[in-house]
C-alpha cells in the first residue's frame, strides 16, 4: 500500500464514533485518513457466520475448554462463542492490569464495536446535564440538552432508529422509524403497569438501530437476531453499513487497518498537534502521519491510553493532563440484577420471529417528587418469550425427540434487568503499566474502579422495584436476582477525559477540544461528564457530528 503522509484530518479508530468522524469530515470537503488498529472487515463478505445453523458449528456455538484456557478476560461473558469470538481481541495479545476486577471486551477490527454492539438507542435527557451541577458532583457539563438536540435528530435520521413517541421528559423522543411490535405478554404487562401506577411509569419497545423501513444501501430488518455475526442486509446501524460507505463515496477518505497508533506529535510552541506516530501491528514499522486536525475515536479507554502514552516534557503526564483530571471519572453501568416470574393464561399465544429488541422502562426514581436515598437513577430493559421443549426422559434421541421440542413450554416468562447509573469519582481511574507490555510492546493499561455505597443502594430498587411491578402486572413466582457485577461488564466504558468548563478540572472543552491542543478533538465514550442511565452509543454519534461540524468551521476560520 502506498502511503500518503499528509492530510487536513486523522480519524483514530472506526467504530461509531470514528466512523461519524470519517463520514462528516470526508463530506465536508476534508481529505481524511482513517487509522484501525485491528484487520479490515468488508461489508458481507467477512460475515463468516452471518448464514451459519447452528448445526454447522463444530461445537453448535458454544465455547469450548479451549477457549476458556486461551480467553480468560472474554470468557467472564457472552462474547466467547463460535459465532461471534473473531470479533473480539485476543486475551493474550492485548493484557490489562486490574487493581480491582474490570471486564473489558474490545473489538479490535474496522467497524469496531460497532459490528457487535447492542443497538439500544436513547438520547439522554435535559436533567442528566444538569445533575452534577445541581448535586455538585465532580463537574458540570459544558453543555446542555438543547446543544445536542438538533444533533440527534440528525444522527439518528441517518443511522435510523426504530422505536415510538411517547411524549416523555425523562426520555426524550426522536426522529424514530416504525416502531417494532410488543408481544401479547409485553402489551398486557404495559396496560396493567400504567393502570396500576397511574402513568408514572411506562413500558415501552425497546428505542435500537434496527431499521424497519429501507435506507439507501439498507434493507429493513429481518427479524433474525442474529445481529452481533454482521447483519448482511445492512439492517443495523454498523460503520460498514452506513458511515463507511458515505465516507468511502467522497474519494476523500483513506483507509488503514492494522495501524496502531502510538503517539499524538505535539509542536509546544503552536500549542497545537501535528500529526500521529503510528505502528504497523504487522511489520512493526513506524509511521509519521500528519495533519491540520485529529479526531480521537479508538473508544473511552483506548483513547485516554493514547493521550497518556504522548506524554512529552510539556506534557509529562500525556497530552491533556494538564488539569490532573486526565484517566479519572471511569464509569459504566452496573447491572446484572432485576426480577423475573411467569405468566399464566396465554397458553395459547406464542411469539413470531425473532425481534432484535425487548422492552424498555424508563426511569422514575429521583424526578419529579420521588426522592430516595440515593443520587440519580436506573431504566431496565427486558421482555417476555415462550420456550419450547417438554422434559420427558424417554425423548432423548430421534424423531421423539424432535416431536417434543415442538411443544410450547408450559408458561411465558418475563425478566426485568435494571441499567443503573454510575457516578463519576475521581478515585476510579486508569493509569499506564510501563512494566507490563502487549503484543506489540506498548505499556497497558491499570484498571481501578468499582462501584461505591451509592450504586450498592440503587442496586437494592432495581431488584425490588422489579418485583413489585411484576407482580402488580399478574405474574406468578416471581424471584429477585443479582448475578454479579464488575465495572466494564456492561461494555459502557465512560470518562476519563471528560468534557467541563474550565481547563483546570476537565481534559476537553464544550466542542471535545483538547484544552492544552485545541485541534485535537475526543469525541468518543471518553468525553462523558456523567454516565445517565441509558445506552450512550447515541450519544457519541451526536456529539461526533456536532463536534466534526465545529472543527470544520474553525478550519475554515483559520482558528486551528
Amino acid at each position: 500500500m502506498a502511503d500518503k503522509y499528509e492530510f487536513d484530518a486523522i480519524v483514530v479508530g472506526s467504530g461509531i464514533s470514528g466512523g461519524w468522524a470519517a463520514k462528516e469530515l470526508t463530506e465536508k470537503g476534508l481529505k481524511v485518513i482513517m487509522l484501525e488498529r485491528g484487520r479490515n472487515v468488508e461489508h458481507i463478505k467477512d460475515y463468516i457466520t452471518a448464514n451459519k445453523e447452528p448445526w454447522e458449528f463444530k461445537h453448535r456455538g458454544v465455547r469450548t475448554r479451549e477457549m476458556i484456557e486461551d480467553y480468560p478476560v472474554l470468557r467472564r461473558d457472552y462474547a466467547l462463542n463460535e459465532e461471534i469470538k473473531h470479533f473480539f481481541v485476543e486475551d493474550k495479545d492485548c493484557p490489562y492490569t486490574e487493581i480491582k476486577p474490570f471486564d473489558w471486551f474490545r473489538g479490535y477490527q474496522v467497524g469496531g464495536r460497532s459490528l457487535t454492539w447492542g443497538r439500544q438507542s436513547y438520547r439522554l435527557n435535559k436533567w442528566d446535564f444538569e445533575a452534577n451541577a445541581r448535586e455538585g458532583i465532580a463537574v458540570d457539563w459544558p453543555i446542555r440538552y438543547d446543544d445536542l438536540a438538533p444533533w440527534y435528530s440528525y444522527v439518528e435520521k441517518f443511522a435510523g432508529i426504530q422505536g415510538s413517541k411517547e411524549g416523555l421528559e425523562v426520555l426524550p423522543d426522536g426522529e424514530f422509524q416504525k416502531p417494532m411490535e410488543m408481544n401479547c405478554v409485553e402489551k398486557h404487562v404495559k396496560k396493567r403497569l400504567e393502570a396500576y401506577y397511574q402513568n408514572k411509569r411506562h413500558l415501552i419497545i425497546g428505542r435500537s438501530a434496527n431499521i424497519t423501513e429501507t435506507l439507501e444501501g439498507r434493507a429493513s430488518c429481518q427479524y433474525r437476531d442474529r445481529c452481533a455475526r454482521g447483519c448482511i442486509f445492512g439492517a443495523y446501524f454498523s460503520t460498514q453499513s452506513s458511515t463507511l460507505p458515505d465516507a468511502m463515496k467522497t474519494g476523500n477518505l483513506t483507509l488503514r487497518p492494522f495501524s496502531i497508533v502510538t503517539k499524538i506529535l505535539y509542536d509546544k510552541e503552536k500549542k497545537r498537534a501535528t500529526g500521529v506516530e503510528v505502528l504497523d501491528a504487522e511489520t512493526l514499522k513506524t509511521y509519521i502521519y500528519k495533519s491540520k486536525i485529529i479526531f480521537v475515536c479508538a473508544s473511552a479507554l483506548n483513547s485516554t491510553w493514547l493521550l497518556m502514552n504522548s506524554a512529552t516534557d510539556t506534557w509529562p503526564d500525556g497530552l491533556g493532563s494538564s488539569s490532573g483530571e486526565l484517566g479519572h471519572n471511569l464509569m459504566d453501568h452496573h447491572f446484572r440484577c432485576g426480577a423475573g416470574g411467569k405468566m399464566e393464561g396465554f397458553e395459547d399465544k406464542y411469539t413470531y420471529g425473532r425481534r432484535p429488541t425487548g422492552i424498555y422502562i424508563p426511569r422514575f426514581r429521583n424526578i419529579y417528587d420521588d426522592k430516595r436515598d440515593y443520587l440519580r437513577g436506573f431504566g431496565y430493559q427486558g421482555g417476555a418469550n415462550r420456550g419450547r421443549g417438554i422434559e420427558v426422559a424417554e425423548f432423548t434421541i430421534g424423531s421423539a425427540l424432535k416431536e417434543a421440542l415442538r411443544v410450547p413450554s408450559d408458561n411465558w416468562g418475563m425478566w426485568l434487568v435494571g441499567f443503573g447509573e454510575m457516578l463519576p469519582y475521581h478515585e476510579n481511574r486508569i493509569t499506564l503499566d510501563k512494566n507490563k507490555k502487549d503484543k506489540w510492546g506498548l505499556p497497558v493499561l491499570v484498571m481501578d474502579a468499582e462501584i461505591k455505597e451509592n450504586e450498592i443502594k440503587m442496586r437494592k430498587d432495581m431488584m425490588e422495584d422489579a418485583k413489585e411491578m411484576l407482580e402488580a402486572a399478574g405474574l406468578k413466582d416471581v424471584q429477585t436476582y443479582d448475578s454479579g457485577y464488575h465495572v466494564g461488564k456492561a461494555i459502557h466504558e465512560m470518562g476519563t477525559a471528560r468534557m467541563g468548563r474550565d481547563p483546570k478540572s476537565s481534559v476537553l472543552n464544550g466542542h471535545n477540544q483538547v484544552w492544552d491542543a485545541p485541534n485535537v478533538f475526543v469525541t468518543d465514550g471518553a468525553c462523558m461528564t456523567s454516565a445517565s442511565c441509558v445506552n450512550p452509543s447515541l450519544t457519541y454519534m451526536a456529539l461526533t457530528a456536532r463536534a466534526a461540524d465545529f472543527a470544520v468551521s474553525e478550519l475554515k476560520k483559520m482558528n486551528l
